[in-house]
Protein backbone atom coordinates (compact mmCIF):
# COMPACT_ATOMS: atom_id res chain seq x y z
CA UNK A 1 0.00 0.00 0.00
CA UNK A 2 1.20 3.54 -0.71
CA UNK A 3 1.36 4.48 2.99
CA UNK A 4 3.78 1.60 3.69
CA UNK A 5 5.86 2.62 0.70
CA UNK A 6 6.14 6.22 1.74
CA UNK A 7 6.86 5.36 5.36
CA UNK A 8 9.57 2.88 4.40
CA UNK A 9 11.50 5.52 2.48
CA UNK A 10 14.53 7.48 3.60
CA UNK A 11 14.17 6.77 7.30
CA UNK A 12 16.99 7.44 9.72
CA UNK A 13 18.67 4.28 10.98
CA UNK A 14 17.91 2.81 14.37
CA UNK A 15 20.43 0.85 16.41
CA UNK A 16 20.84 -2.53 18.15
CA UNK A 17 23.65 -2.84 20.72
CA UNK A 18 25.37 0.11 19.05
CA UNK A 19 25.11 -1.27 15.49
CA UNK A 20 23.12 0.97 13.08
CA UNK A 21 20.23 -0.93 11.47
CA UNK A 22 17.02 -0.12 9.59
CA UNK A 23 14.37 0.99 12.07
CA UNK A 24 11.92 -1.73 10.96
CA UNK A 25 14.57 -4.38 11.65
CA UNK A 26 15.13 -2.88 15.10
CA UNK A 27 11.39 -3.00 15.89
CA UNK A 28 11.27 -6.75 15.23
CA UNK A 29 14.66 -7.52 16.72
CA UNK A 30 13.30 -9.89 19.40
CA UNK A 31 12.20 -12.34 16.66
CA UNK A 32 15.68 -12.35 15.15
CA UNK A 33 17.44 -12.69 18.48
CA UNK A 34 15.26 -15.71 19.37
CA UNK A 35 15.67 -17.34 15.94
CA UNK A 36 16.13 -21.10 16.16
CA UNK A 37 18.80 -22.40 13.82
CA UNK A 38 18.68 -26.04 12.75
CA UNK A 39 21.88 -28.13 12.68
CA UNK A 40 21.68 -28.50 8.88
CA UNK A 41 21.15 -24.78 8.20
CA UNK A 42 23.79 -23.14 6.05
CA UNK A 43 24.40 -19.51 6.96
CA UNK A 44 25.66 -17.08 4.33
CA UNK A 45 27.07 -14.00 6.01
CA UNK A 46 28.52 -10.90 4.39
CA UNK A 47 28.89 -7.22 4.99
CA UNK A 48 26.42 -5.60 2.53
CA UNK A 49 27.54 -5.29 -1.11
CA UNK A 50 30.16 -8.03 -0.87
CA UNK A 51 28.78 -10.62 -3.29
CA UNK A 52 25.89 -11.92 -1.15
CA UNK A 53 23.50 -12.64 -4.03
CA UNK A 54 26.30 -14.23 -6.04
CA UNK A 55 27.34 -16.69 -3.32
CA UNK A 56 23.65 -17.37 -2.52
CA UNK A 57 22.96 -18.36 -6.13
CA UNK A 58 26.10 -20.55 -6.22
CA UNK A 59 24.98 -22.38 -3.07
CA UNK A 60 21.38 -22.81 -4.27
CA UNK A 61 22.73 -24.22 -7.56
CA UNK A 62 24.93 -26.67 -5.65
CA UNK A 63 21.96 -27.74 -3.49
CA UNK A 64 19.96 -28.34 -6.69
CA UNK A 65 22.76 -30.19 -8.52
CA UNK A 66 23.12 -27.50 -11.15
CA UNK A 67 19.46 -27.58 -12.23
CA UNK A 68 18.89 -23.99 -13.30
CA UNK A 69 15.15 -24.46 -13.78
CA UNK A 70 14.83 -25.41 -10.10
CA UNK A 71 16.88 -22.34 -9.24
CA UNK A 72 14.43 -20.17 -11.18
CA UNK A 73 11.54 -21.47 -9.03
CA UNK A 74 11.46 -18.16 -7.15
CA UNK A 75 13.36 -14.94 -6.53
CA UNK A 76 16.68 -15.38 -4.73
CA UNK A 77 15.34 -13.47 -1.70
CA UNK A 78 12.68 -16.19 -1.27
CA UNK A 79 15.02 -19.12 -1.92
CA UNK A 80 17.62 -17.71 0.48
CA UNK A 81 15.62 -15.64 2.98
CA UNK A 82 17.20 -12.59 4.56
CA UNK A 83 16.90 -13.50 8.24
CA UNK A 84 16.69 -10.07 9.87
CA UNK A 85 14.52 -8.54 7.13
CA UNK A 86 11.36 -6.86 8.37
CA UNK A 87 9.05 -4.39 6.65
CA UNK A 88 5.41 -3.61 7.47
CA UNK A 89 3.03 -5.50 5.21
CA UNK A 90 5.66 -8.04 4.11
CA UNK A 91 6.50 -11.43 5.61
CA UNK A 92 9.62 -11.13 7.76
CA UNK A 93 12.77 -13.15 7.17
CA UNK A 94 12.32 -15.20 10.36
CA UNK A 95 8.70 -16.01 9.42
CA UNK A 96 9.77 -17.00 5.92
CA UNK A 97 12.51 -19.26 7.25
CA UNK A 98 10.11 -20.95 9.70
CA UNK A 99 8.07 -22.21 6.73
CA UNK A 100 11.03 -23.67 4.84
CA UNK A 101 11.93 -27.36 5.00
CA UNK A 102 15.45 -28.40 5.93
CA UNK A 103 18.13 -27.90 4.71
CA UNK A 104 17.70 -24.14 4.71
CA UNK A 105 20.06 -21.52 3.31
CA UNK A 106 19.95 -18.42 5.50
CA UNK A 107 21.26 -14.99 4.53
CA UNK A 108 22.44 -12.40 7.02
CA UNK A 109 24.54 -9.24 7.14
CA UNK A 110 24.82 -9.29 10.93
CA UNK A 111 28.17 -8.82 12.66
CA UNK A 112 29.18 -11.85 14.78
CA UNK A 113 28.09 -10.32 18.08
CA UNK A 114 24.48 -9.90 16.83
CA UNK A 115 24.10 -13.35 15.26
CA UNK A 116 21.40 -15.39 17.04
CA UNK A 117 23.21 -17.63 19.50
CA UNK A 118 21.44 -20.76 18.18
CA UNK A 119 23.75 -20.74 15.12
CA UNK A 120 26.80 -21.18 17.38
CA UNK A 121 24.99 -23.71 19.58
CA UNK A 122 23.99 -25.84 16.57
CA UNK A 123 27.50 -25.56 15.08
CA UNK A 124 26.02 -24.66 11.69
CA UNK A 125 28.21 -24.45 8.62
CA UNK A 126 28.73 -20.84 7.54
CA UNK A 127 30.15 -19.12 4.48
CA UNK A 128 31.50 -15.59 4.82
CA UNK A 129 32.47 -13.46 1.82
CA UNK A 130 34.69 -10.42 2.30
CA UNK A 131 35.29 -7.76 -0.33
CA UNK A 132 37.77 -4.91 -0.70
CA UNK A 133 36.47 -2.07 1.50
CA UNK A 134 36.86 0.57 -1.23
CA UNK A 135 34.70 -1.35 -3.70
CA UNK A 136 32.19 -2.02 -0.91
CA UNK A 137 31.98 1.72 -0.16
CA UNK A 138 31.33 2.59 -3.82
CA UNK A 139 28.75 -0.17 -4.25
CA UNK A 140 27.07 0.72 -0.96
CA UNK A 141 26.80 4.37 -2.02
CA UNK A 142 24.95 3.35 -5.20
CA UNK A 143 22.78 0.98 -3.17
CA UNK A 144 21.86 3.79 -0.76
CA UNK A 145 20.82 5.86 -3.78
CA UNK A 146 18.58 3.17 -5.32
CA UNK A 147 17.23 1.35 -2.25
CA UNK A 148 15.00 3.80 -0.51
CA UNK A 149 14.95 2.16 2.91
CA UNK A 150 18.27 3.93 3.49
CA UNK A 151 18.70 7.49 4.72
CA UNK A 152 19.77 9.97 2.03
CA UNK A 153 23.47 9.23 1.38
CA UNK A 154 24.36 12.84 0.52
CA UNK A 155 27.33 13.34 -1.82
CA UNK A 156 29.84 10.58 -2.51
CA UNK A 157 32.36 12.33 -0.27
CA UNK A 158 29.84 12.66 2.56
CA UNK A 159 28.87 9.03 2.26
CA UNK A 160 32.52 7.94 2.29
CA UNK A 161 32.99 9.71 5.64
CA UNK A 162 29.83 8.02 6.98
CA UNK A 163 31.12 4.64 5.79
CA UNK A 164 34.56 5.13 7.36
CA UNK A 165 32.92 6.17 10.64
CA UNK A 166 30.82 2.98 10.64
CA UNK A 167 27.59 4.99 10.64
CA UNK A 168 26.02 3.10 7.72
CA UNK A 169 23.54 0.21 8.06
CA UNK A 170 25.34 -2.73 9.73
CA UNK A 171 28.04 -0.52 11.17
CA UNK A 172 31.78 -0.70 10.67
CA UNK A 173 33.09 -2.77 7.75
CA UNK A 174 36.39 -3.09 9.62
CA UNK A 175 34.80 -4.59 12.75
CA UNK A 176 32.54 -6.84 10.65
CA UNK A 177 35.31 -8.56 8.69
CA UNK A 178 37.61 -8.78 11.73
CA UNK A 179 34.84 -10.29 13.85
CA UNK A 180 34.04 -13.04 11.37
CA UNK A 181 37.73 -13.63 10.61
CA UNK A 182 38.38 -14.35 14.31
CA UNK A 183 35.35 -16.67 14.59
CA UNK A 184 36.58 -19.00 11.88
CA UNK A 185 39.19 -20.32 14.31
CA UNK A 186 36.47 -21.94 16.42
CA UNK A 187 33.58 -22.64 14.04
CA UNK A 188 32.88 -24.24 10.66
CA UNK A 189 33.26 -21.09 8.60
CA UNK A 190 34.44 -21.05 4.99
CA UNK A 191 35.95 -17.60 4.52
CA UNK A 192 35.99 -16.44 0.90
CA UNK A 193 37.14 -13.27 -0.84
CA UNK A 194 35.13 -11.60 -3.59
CA UNK A 195 38.34 -10.82 -5.48
CA UNK A 196 39.34 -14.52 -5.49
CA UNK A 197 35.87 -15.42 -6.77
CA UNK A 198 36.26 -12.96 -9.66
CA UNK A 199 39.79 -14.12 -10.41
CA UNK A 200 39.04 -17.86 -10.43
CA UNK A 201 35.33 -18.67 -10.05
CA UNK A 202 35.94 -22.38 -10.68
CA UNK A 203 38.51 -22.74 -7.89
CA UNK A 204 36.33 -20.86 -5.37
CA UNK A 205 33.12 -22.68 -6.36
CA UNK A 206 34.94 -26.00 -5.91
CA UNK A 207 35.93 -24.89 -2.40
CA UNK A 208 32.23 -24.31 -1.64
CA UNK A 209 31.22 -27.70 -3.10
CA UNK A 210 33.86 -29.43 -0.96
CA UNK A 211 32.88 -27.45 2.16
CA UNK A 212 29.25 -28.52 1.67
CA UNK A 213 30.36 -32.15 1.41
CA UNK A 214 29.06 -32.54 -2.13
CA UNK A 215 30.56 -34.28 -5.14
CA UNK A 216 29.47 -32.92 -8.50
CA UNK A 217 30.41 -33.98 -12.02
CA UNK A 218 32.52 -31.63 -14.12
CA UNK A 219 29.60 -30.78 -16.43
CA UNK A 220 27.45 -29.82 -13.42
CA UNK A 221 30.20 -27.54 -12.12
CA UNK A 222 30.54 -25.98 -15.59
CA UNK A 223 26.79 -25.37 -15.64
CA UNK A 224 26.92 -23.70 -12.22
CA UNK A 225 29.80 -21.48 -13.34
CA UNK A 226 27.89 -20.40 -16.44
CA UNK A 227 24.61 -19.78 -14.62
CA UNK A 228 26.29 -17.79 -11.82
CA UNK A 229 28.39 -15.53 -14.05
CA UNK A 230 27.64 -11.82 -13.63
CA UNK A 231 26.29 -11.57 -17.20
CA UNK A 232 23.82 -14.44 -16.67
CA UNK A 233 22.70 -13.28 -13.24
CA UNK A 234 22.25 -9.68 -14.37
CA UNK A 235 19.68 -10.72 -16.98
CA UNK A 236 17.98 -13.31 -14.73
CA UNK A 237 14.90 -11.77 -13.03
CA UNK A 238 15.13 -14.27 -10.17
CA UNK A 239 18.60 -12.98 -9.22
CA UNK A 240 18.78 -9.33 -10.33
CA UNK A 241 16.22 -7.98 -7.82
CA UNK A 242 13.96 -6.61 -10.53
CA UNK A 243 11.20 -8.66 -8.86
CA UNK A 244 11.38 -6.21 -5.95
CA UNK A 245 8.73 -3.44 -6.08
CA UNK A 246 10.06 -0.17 -7.52
CA UNK A 247 9.02 1.72 -4.40
CA UNK A 248 11.65 -0.29 -2.54
CA UNK A 249 14.39 -0.31 -5.18
CA UNK A 250 14.63 2.09 -8.10
CA UNK A 251 16.79 0.40 -10.74
CA UNK A 252 16.62 3.50 -12.93
CA UNK A 253 18.82 5.28 -10.35
CA UNK A 254 21.36 2.44 -10.31
CA UNK A 255 20.75 -1.25 -11.10
CA UNK A 256 20.97 -3.65 -8.14
CA UNK A 257 23.56 -5.58 -10.15
CA UNK A 258 25.68 -2.66 -11.19
CA UNK A 259 29.13 -3.72 -12.41
CA UNK A 260 30.18 -6.80 -10.46
CA UNK A 261 33.86 -6.06 -10.82
CA UNK A 262 36.94 -5.55 -8.68
CA UNK A 263 38.72 -2.20 -8.59
CA UNK A 264 35.81 0.02 -9.68
CA UNK A 265 36.66 2.24 -6.69
CA UNK A 266 39.45 3.78 -8.81
CA UNK A 267 36.73 5.51 -10.85
CA UNK A 268 35.33 7.22 -7.75
CA UNK A 269 38.04 7.90 -5.18
CA UNK A 270 40.06 11.09 -5.51
CA UNK A 271 43.77 10.91 -4.64
CA UNK A 272 43.05 12.68 -1.35
CA UNK A 273 40.14 10.37 -0.47
CA UNK A 274 42.33 7.36 -1.20
CA UNK A 275 45.13 8.61 1.08
CA UNK A 276 42.72 9.34 3.92
CA UNK A 277 41.01 5.98 3.45
CA UNK A 278 44.31 4.05 3.44
CA UNK A 279 45.50 5.72 6.65
CA UNK A 280 42.15 5.04 8.32
CA UNK A 281 42.23 1.42 7.11
CA UNK A 282 45.67 0.83 8.65
CA UNK A 283 44.50 2.34 11.91
CA UNK A 284 41.29 0.24 12.03
CA UNK A 285 42.94 -3.06 11.07
CA UNK A 286 45.92 -2.75 13.42
CA UNK A 287 46.63 -6.02 15.21
CA UNK A 288 44.40 -8.13 12.95
CA UNK A 289 45.79 -10.86 10.67
CA UNK A 290 42.92 -10.17 8.23
CA UNK A 291 44.16 -8.98 4.84
CA UNK A 292 42.33 -8.43 1.57
CA UNK A 293 43.32 -7.00 -1.80
CA UNK A 294 43.16 -3.22 -1.72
Amino acid sequence: SPSIMENAQRQELGSIHGIPLYSYFVEKWAQVDAFQARPDDLLISTYPKSGTTWISEIVDMIYNDGDEEKCKRDAIFNRVPFMEMSCPGLISGTEQLATLPSARIVKTHLPVQLLPVSFWEQDCKMIYVARNAKDVAVSYYHFYLMAKMHPDPGTWNEFLQTFMAGEVAYGSWYDHVKGWWEKKKDYRILFLFYEDMKEDPKRETEKVIKFLGKELKKEVVDKILHHTSFQEMKKNPTTNYEMMPTWAMDHSVSPFMRKGMSGDWKNFFTVAQNEIFDAHYEEQMKGSTFRCQM
